[in-house]
């Protein structure tokens, strides 16, 4: 595996912090909006966000 350098880490890393905080807000939303379709689409997004915050974390080895 090739080396990852400070600078990717860092970008990486802020990646990992928009990703988990996608997350978060949109599982907020999904739980509080009333409208069961668009707490759907809210959920997917969520979803969506934990898949890429998992893919970034496993490229650091996490």
């Amino acid at each position: 595996m090739t080396e990852i350098t400070s600078k990717e880490l860092g970008l990486i890393s802020d990646a990992l912090n928009a990703e988990g905080l996608l997350c978060k807000k949109a599982r907020a939303y999904s739980k509080t909006l009333t409208d069961v379709d668009l707490a759907s689409v809210m959920t997917r997004i969520a979803d969506e966000h934990e898949q890429r915050f998992n893919v970034l974390l496993n490229l650091i080895g996490g």
